[in-house]
């Protein structure tokens, strides 16, 4: 499945918006990153900074998991959205 570069956006923007929601993994994002909260409204139309929360989302499959449950998408989703966006792209060495 592949997405648009406007619905991978919309995709990191309910993560981000899932992620400020989290009050346990708010403070991890924020010290893995150096962002700011300032940051995270600063930042929130940036398709870069919404991939690096995608990144972070899909550090864990739990995260993933309870992300794509409220949300009611398929776990795929993040990664196929990432990949819609800047420096998502699979790289190939050969």
């Amino acid at each position: 499945m592949s997405f648009s570069p406007e619905a991978a956006e919309t995709l990191g923007l309910q993560a981000l918006g899932w992620l400020v929601g989290n009050e346990e993994l708010l403070p991890v994002f924020l010290g893995a990153t150096g962002a700011s909260e300032d940051d995270l409204r600063e930042q929130a139309q940036n398709p870069e900074f919404l991939g690096s929360v995608l990144d972070f989302l899909m550090m864990d499959d739990a995260w993933v998991i309870s992300f794509c449950d409220v949300y009611s998408i398929a776990y795929e989703r993040p990664m196929h959205a990432r990949a819609a966006l800047p420096g998502g792209q699979q790289v190939n060495w050969t």
